[in-house]
C-alpha cells in the first residue's frame, strides 16, 4: 500500500488524513491524559476497523417495510403522471408571485393557473409584509391545498421556508443564536434540541421543509454568509451537522414535530477567493475532500433528506453545472438519495452569471444533465416550458426526469403531505412557551466568547453606574442579524418588540438609575456632536459597555471590501478612551471584523455573534457574573487583513517565530511501500523496519 500519513496534534483534537485513500480521521482526548503512543494505537486499530467494515458498511441497504410501500406507491403514481405533471413536480415558485404589490391577501387566480395549469411541485419563501402568525400560515396553506385538489392526481405541494435560526419567518416563533454562535457552544446536544425546537415550530405553521443546516466551510473571514455557517473546522461542523439533521428530522419526518432538512450550499460555497458572496473558488480536489466534504458526508449519513446547491463556481466550473459534482460524487459517490434543488435563480445565472450556457433552454439542459432535481426558479415558469420542450425533442431522457420527480415524490411521502398539509394548532400548544424561550437563553449564554478580561474588570458590580453605547446597543436587528422575520432582517424592532435589546437587559438587571444610554454613532452617521454626548455624559460612571460590530445582512447586500470595523465605530472607541474609564468591548458581529485599531484600549472584549432574541439578557447575566462565559472561537480571529491563516493551517504558512502555535506540534511522517502493521510498528514500538 502506498500512503501518506499526516497528522496535526493540539490540545484536544488530533487529526488523521491519508492521501490517496481519500480517509479522514479525527479523534478527541483530554490533553495529557493519553499518551501520544496510545493515540497511535487507538488510530491503528481504528484504521483496522474501518478497512474491515467498509465494505459492509457502503453495501447495506435500507430495506424497511415502510421505504419498500413508499417506493411502490411512487412508482405507481409516476406510472400515471404525464411529461406536463413531472416537469411541474421539479419546478419550485416563490409565494410572492401570487401576491398583487402592496398586498397582503393572495392572488387565487394566479395560484390556480401555477397549481391546476403548471402543475407545480414547490413553494417557498415569505408571504408580504413579512413573517406571518401560524394561523395565517395555516390560511396559506390551505389555499394552496385547495388548488391541489383540483388538480388530476392531486399531488400536494411540497412548501419550503428558511428556517435558520429558528423557524425564523413565523411572528411569535423562538429564535436561537445563529449557527456561528451554535458552534461557539460546542455542545451538539444543545443544538440538536434547539434544531428541535425549530422543527415544532416549523411544523406549528404548516411547513414541512427547512433550508437548513448551512454546512459552508469558509476560508475567508469577510464572507457574507460566515455567521450562517459552524465556522472554520471540519470536525466540529460535521458533528453540528448531525446533530441538526437530527434534531430537524427526528426519527420519523412524517411525524407532526418534524421536518425535512435541507443541507446546503453543496459545495464550496464559502471559500470564494474574493470574500464577496457568490464569486468564484479555486479549490484543489484534495482540499475540498479533506475538509469540505466530510461535512456533507456525516449529514447524509445522519439522514439528510435534501440538500441545496452552491450558488458559485469551483475552478471555473459552476457547481449548478457539474455532472461530475452533483451526479458523480453527491448522488453516486456519498449515496444520496434524496432530493437535489437548486439555489435562487441559479439555472438562470448559469446563462446571464455565469456564462456558460449560450440560452436559457441551454441553461436549463445543462443543469437537469448534471443532476439537478428541481429548480428554485423562482419568478417564472421559463424552467418548466424549456424543459418539456427539451424532453419533447429528445435532449434530456425520460429516465432523468423519472429519477428526479421519484425523489421528490418519495419526501412529499415521507412527509404525509398526502395525509395532510396544515397543521392542527391544539397539537403545538408549547409554540413560543417559557420552556422553548429558556433554552434560546441557555444556547445564547453558553454561546457568547469572553476574548480579553484584563485586571478581572468582569464581572461588573450592580452598585455601579454604567454607560451603554454604540450602534449595536438599542436594537434587535443587531442581535438577530439577516433571515429573522425577513430575508436582511430589518423588522426585528417591530416582531420582536418584547424582547430585550442589550440597553434594556441592562435596565432590567440594575434598574434605569444606573444606566446610562448614548448610541454615539450609528451605521448611517458618525456625528461630532452625538460621540461628544457620549463623552460627555461617561464622565460620571464607573464603566463603559461600547457595543460595536455590524449591522444586519445577508448574502450579497453583506458584502464587504474592508476587514476593519468601520471608521465611525472606531472613532467613538477612541474618543471615549481617553476618559481613562475602563471599557467593555461587546462585539455584535457575524464575522470577525478587525478591532487592531482599538482593542488596546479596552479592558476586556465579548463576543457576542448573533446570539438571537435572548441574547441580550444573556450576555448582562454573563457581564454581572451570574453565568460563567463558556464559549470557544469557531475561528480564527485575525489582527490584521493580511494575517487570515486558519488554525490548522500549514506550518509553512506562518514561518516567523512568533505566529507559531506555542502548544501545538506537527509532524509528517512518509512511508512508502509499507502495510499498516509495519506503519503501527515504526509509530508505537519504535522499531526500524
Amino acid at each position: 500500500m502506498h500512503f501518506i500519513i499526516q497528522m496535526f496534534q493540539k490540545k484536544q483534537f488530533a487529526f488523521i488524513t491519508l492521501e490517496g485513500l481519500n480517509i479522514y480521521f479525527i479523534f478527541t482526548c483530554k490533553q495529557k491524559q493519553i499518551p501520544m503512543k496510545k493515540q497511535i494505537l487507538f488510530i491503528y486499530v481504528s484504521l483496522i476497523f474501518t478497512f474491515i467494515s467498509c465494505k459492509k458498511e457502503n453495501s447495506s441497504v435500507e430495506n424497511t417495510s415502510s421505504t419498500a410501500e413508499i417506493n411502490e406507491k411512487v412508482a405507481t403514481l409516476l406510472s400515471k403522471m404525464t411529461i406536463e405533471e413531472k416537469i411541474g413536480q421539479m419546478t419550485q415558485i416563490t409565494i410572492t408571485n401570487f401576491q398583487d404589490k402592496d398586498s397582503a391577501s393572495l392572488n387565487l387566480k394566479k395560484l390556480n393557473e401555477a397549481i391546476v395549469k403548471y402543475n407545480i411541485g414547490s413553494i417557498l419563501n415569505v408571504p408580504n409584509p413579512g413573517a406571518p402568525s401560524t394561523q395565517r400560515w395555516a390560511e396559506v396553506i390551505t389555499a394552496i391545498d385547495n388548488e391541489t385538489d383540483k388538480t388530476r392526481l392531486k399531488i400536494p405541494v411540497l412548501y419550503g421556508i428558511d428556517a435558520i435560526h429558528g423557524s425564523s419567518y413565523t411572528a411569535g416563533a423562538t429564535l436561537f443564536p445563529q449557527q456561528i454562535g451554535m458552534a461557539a457552544t460546542f455542545n451538539t446536544e444543545i443544538v440538536k434540541k434547539g434544531t428541535e425546537v425549530s422543527a415544532y415550530e416549523t411544523r406549528a405553521s404548516s411547513i414541512p421543509w427547512v433550508f437548513s443546516p448551512d454546512l459552508d466551510l469558509p476560508r475567508n473571514p469577510s464572507w457574507s454568509r460566515l455567521w450562517e455557517s459552524f465556522g472554520e473546522d471540519t470536525y466540529l461542523s460535521s458533528q453540528m451537522a448531525k446533530a441538526m439533521i437530527e434534531g430537524f428530522q427526528g426519527k420519523d419526518i412524517g411525524s407532526k414535530y418534524n421536518v425535512a432538512a435541507c443541507m446546503k450550499h453543496f459545495i464550496g460555497y464559502g471559500s470564494t477567493t474574493t470574500g464577496k458572496d457568490r464569486t468564484p473558488s479555486i479549490i484543489p480536489e484534495r482540499v475540498l475532500r479533506q475538509f469540505d466534504l466530510p461535512i456533507y458526508e456525516e449529514a447524509i449519513k445522519a439522514g439528510g433528506k435534501s440538500i441545496m446547491i452552491s450558488s458559485g463556481e469551483i475552478n471555473g466550473t459552476p457547481v449548478h453545472a457539474s455532472k461530475y459534482l452533483i451526479t458523480d460524487v453527491l448522488k453516486k459517490e456519498l449515496g444520496f438519495k434524496g432530493v437535489v434543488v437548486t439555489d435562487w435563480k441559479d439555472i438562470i445565472y448559469l446563462h446571464t452569471r455565469h456564462k456558460v450556457a449560450e440560452t436559457m433552454r441551454e441553461a436549463v439542459k445543462i443543469s437537469v444533465l448534471a443532476g439537478i432535481d428541481m429548480s428554485m426558479v423562482p419568478e417564472d415558469y421559463t424552467f418548466y416550458e424549456h424543459l418539456l420542450d427539451l424532453v419533447k425533442n429528445n435532449e434530456v431522457p425520460m429516465e432523468r426526469i423519472d429519477d428526479a420527480v421519484s425523489r421528490i415524490l418519495t419526501m412529499k411521502m415521507e412527509l404525509g403531505l398526502f395525509e395532510s398539509m396544515v397543521a392542527n394548532p391544539s397539537d403545538y400548544k408549547k409554540f413560543g412557551s417559557s420552556e422553548f424561550i429558556q433554552l434560546a437563553y441557555d444556547a445564547a449564554a453558553e454561546s457568547i466568547t469572553l476574548l480579553k478580561n484584563n485586571n478581572n474588570v468582569l464581572p461588573l458590580s450592580t452598585q455601579e453606574k454604567v454607560l451603554v453605547c454604540g450602534p449595536t446597543a438599542n436594537s434587535m436587528k443587531y442581535l438577530n442579524g439577516g433571515w429573522s422575520y425577513n430575508w436582511q432582517g430589518q423588522n426585528s424592532d417591530v416582531y420582536a418588540a418584547d424582547k430585550f435589546t442589550i440597553l434594556e437587559a441592562f435596565e432590567n438587571k440594575i434598574g434605569k438609575q444606573n444606566v446610562i444610554y448614548a448610541e454615539g454613532v450609528s451605521f448611517e452617521s458618525d456625528s461630532e456632536e452625538n460621540i461628544a454626548k457620549a463623552v460627555s455624559v461617561a464622565r460620571g460612571v464607573s464603566k463603559i459597555i461600547l457595543c460595536l460590530g455590524e449591522k444586519n445582512y445577508t448574502e450579497t447586500p453583506g458584502d464587504i471590501s474592508n476587514l476593519y470595523i468601520d471608521q465611525k465605530q472606531v472613532k467613538l472607541a477612541l474618543a471615549l478612551a481617553k476618559l481613562n474609564i475602563p471599557i467593555v468591548l461587546v462585539l455584535n458581529e457575524g464575522r470577525p471584523r478587525i478591532i487592531s485599531q482599538i482593542e488596546d484600549k479596552t479592558s476586556a472584549v465579548i463576543q457576542c455573534y448573533l446570539p438571537g432574541n435572548e441574547g441580550g439578557r444573556a450576555l448582562v447575566d454573563i457581564l454581572y457574573g451570574d453565568v460563567n462565559p463558556s464559549g470557544r472561537l469557531p475561528y480564527n480571529y485575525p489582527r490584521y487583513t493580511n494575517s487570515l491563516e486558519k488554525y490548522n493551517r500549514k506550518y509553512t504558512e506562518s514561518l516567523a517565530d512568533e505566529e507559531q502555535n506555542d502548544d501545538a506540534k506537527y509532524e509528517k511522517v512518509i512511508f512508502l511501500n509499507l502495510n499498516l502493521e509495519q506503519v503501527f510498528l515504526i509509530l508505537h514500538l519504535n522499531i526500524p523496519i
